[in-house]
């Protein structure tokens, strides 16, 4: 078990439904067709992310448009900087009201302790990224830079299914994982790795699901969202303690 300090961590986040473990990644360029998308899918998604591309683009409108919609924004910007730097913006992500904001682990323990003592009480998790699903990377090295996240005060990490059940087990059931690189099927020349279907996320545990792709380029956004939460909650369901089934 990590020796982690104690954190804000934001229990009252914590997925409760299969509907509130995914995440619809905005990976759009430009805030009109990122509109287009959330207004689609708001009655039917609760976590939007927002990433370099949309909020190099669009900036913190992009974070304004999910909020207004009543979603909750997952701020994807990988920080990675000195801590100080890395506290100011981190400090500035909660000020714009998002529910989770990640930095690179690789930053160190001092990026890493500025990064979730600029959370301060608020209602957001800070993760880190332990490495890019589109590299391939060793479970046992994933493993161990979990642990340093969660010892340095994080409320979890950014891992692939293959490691979410050992994160699990060497930094407690709390500790975050999400996962993204989900795929409803194989894609031919796919740059992710490191990918998997919603039901080996949630067999492998873990908590949130990323999903891009499979839902912008379907040809019916919102049928494909319903397809990927029906496959988290039988896969939910299967893997329950047969007195909360």
């Amino acid at each position: 078990m990590s020796d982690r300090p104690a954190t804000a961590m934001p229990y009252s986040l914590l997925p409760g439904t299969p509907r509130e473990r995914l995440i619809v990644a905005l990976d759009v360029p430009a805030l009109d067709e990122a509109r287009v998308v959330v207004t689609r899918l708001a009655p039917a998604v609760r976590w939007f992310k927002v990433g370099s591309e949309l909020f190099t683009a669009a900036g913190p409108r992009a974070v304004g448009l999910v909020l207004e919609q009543g979603g909750r924004v997952f701020l994807d910007l990988k920080f990675h900087d000195i801590p100080h730097t890395v506290r100011g913006a981190v400090a500035s992500a909660v000020r714009l009201g998002v529910s989770m904001v990640n930095v690179h682990i690789s930053g160190g323990d001092e990026m890493m302790r500025a990064a979730a003592e600029a959370r301060g009480s608020a209602p957001a998790y800070v993760i880190g990224v332990t490495a890019l699903t589109s590299v391939d990377e060793d479970v046992a090295r994933i493993v161990e830079t979990a642990r340093s996240a969660g010892n340095a005060g994080l409320d979890g990490v950014v891992a692939s299914p293959r490691e979410a059940a050992a994160i699990k087990a060497a930094c407690g059931a709390p500790f975050v994982v999400v996962t993204p690189g989900i795929r409803l099927s194989p894609i031919a020349s796919d740059d992710q790795r490191r990918t998997a279907t919603p039901a080996a996320a949630v067999e492998g545990g873990s908590d949130f699901l990323v999903v891009g792709r499979p839902v912008l380029t379907a040809p019916d956004p919102l049928e494909a969202v319903e397809r990927i939460v029906d496959e988290i909650a039988l896969a939910t369901y299967a893997h329950a303690p047969k007195s909360e089934r």
